[in-house]
């Protein structure tokens, strides 16, 4: 069996890195850079530190700081438009997912003449692409190690997945210092994103030797860091599941995602539902669905996060991991549909929709268990009859 693996080709780890800034982007052999990111990091300072550690250097700089929640196709061509007018030859992305996302798509517009819904999944595109530096805030969406990127198409609605080598950026700043002013929330949604990305790349049909290995140990980071680090300032925490987050990045973007993600994304097309989230709402009804179709790979994952015994069967460990991300979610405060003002009749009038938007994406089709349009549907019904149980 052959496989294809690919990483950024710098990735520059550990507390202070977004210091060397400059000099990545100097040996990338960019001289005008052009910064995307949002109004909070715009308004915090980010933004600013970023943009005086340049100028510093000597570069000219441009920079864009209205990237929305979810990047659409509209925000995006803003954001190609602005980077054109300063003539820029390279993006550097600051933030979470939707910077990152947005910055990834603007590098393959810069150079692609067509339009975005042109590339969204099943289509690659390993075409011209402005190199990207990547400086993720978040310990979460590992965008800053993938060859994805998820622009939601302002005509129609759908989220599209947009897949190819060109998405990958050139470096990443993986710098845990920038994490450790997220709130509890934002702390608990990206940390599960990036669990689920660990644990669906690994039992992924596309999984290979590479991936497992990235995966299975950012598992076992997450599992003992998670928890500590939504609930304090621990720094060793944080750096943990900066690193964690990453290698979960690295694991997807060489494997795939599967159900959990395909299930996602509609939420957060129809219900503006933050990625993490969805996935955290999803996360333990979609691998109690999944686990006898895998259950070594499962148990595996389990082992990682120190449940069961020296004694456990692949049973009991797949039963304690559904368990366990029960109560990850409890613990860790995962809002239900209902406390979000979710109708339990708008959500039933939207499953047929959003169950074909999950087979469109592919995702599901990766799963160990390939669901059914019919059991696809069953699983969002059940997630808002437990999760309004449990409100």
């Amino acid at each position: 069996m052959t496989y294809e693996v690919s990483f950024p080709r710098l990735v520059l780890v550990g507390g202070g890195a977004v210091a060397e800034l400059a000099d990545i982007v100097s040996r990338l052999g960019i001289t005008r850079p052009f910064v995307v990111t949002d109004a909070f990091l715009k308004d915090s300072g980010g933004l600013d530190r970023i943009v005086d550690l340049l100028t510093a250097a000597g570069f000219a700089v441009g920079s864009f700081a209205e990237t929305v929640a979810d990047p659409t196709t509209v925000s995006v061509a803003t954001a190609v438009q602005a980077a054109s007018e300063h003539d820029a030859d390279g993006v550097i992305a600051l933030g979470g997912g939707s910077p990152i996302d947005t910055a990834k798509a603007m590098a393959v517009l810069a150079k692609y003449s067509g339009e975005m819904h042109e590339l969204k999944a099943p289509a690659s595109y390993d075409g011209p692409a402005l190199p990207v530096i990547a400086i993720p805030t978040t310990a979460g969406t590992g965008s800053e190690a993938t060859r994805f990127t998820v622009i939601t198409d302002s005509r129609t609605g759908e989220k599209m997945l947009c897949a190819g080598g060109s998405y990958m950026p050139a470096a990443a700043i993986v710098d845990y210092e920038l994490t450790t002013t997220m709130p509890p929330r934002l702390t608990a949604d990206t940390g599960i994103d990036a669990l689920t990305h660990a644990v669906e790349a690994y039992v992924s049909t596309k999984a290979n030797p590479i991936s497992d290995a990235l995966a299975l140990t950012a598992v076992r980071l997450i599992g003992r860091n998670l928890r500590r680090a939504y609930t304090g300032a621990d720094l060793v925490a944080r750096d943990e599941m900066m690193a964690a987050a990453t290698m979960a990045g690295m694991a997807f973007s060489n494997s795939s995602v599967a159900l959990v993600h395909g299930m996602s994304r509609p939420l957060g097309a129809h219900f503006h539902i933050a990625h993490g989230l969805a996935n955290a709402m999803l996360f333990a009804e979609v691998t109690s669905f999944s686990v006898d179709a895998a259950p070594e790979r499962y148990a595996a994952c389990a082992r990682e996060l120190g449940l069961g015994t020296p004694d456990s069967t692949t049973g009991e460990l797949g039963a304690e991991l559904v368990t366990e991300l029960r109560a990850l979610a409890n613990d860790l405060e995962v809002p239900t549909p209902a406390q979000l003002g979710i109708e339990r009749e708008d959500w039933a009038e939207l499953v047929p929709v959003m169950v074909a938007q999950a087979i469109a994406s592919g995702s599901p089709a990766n799963n160990p268990r390939v669901p059914t349009e019919e059991q696809i549907a069953e699983i969002f019904h059940t997630i808002f009859d437990l999760q309004k149980e449990q409100a």
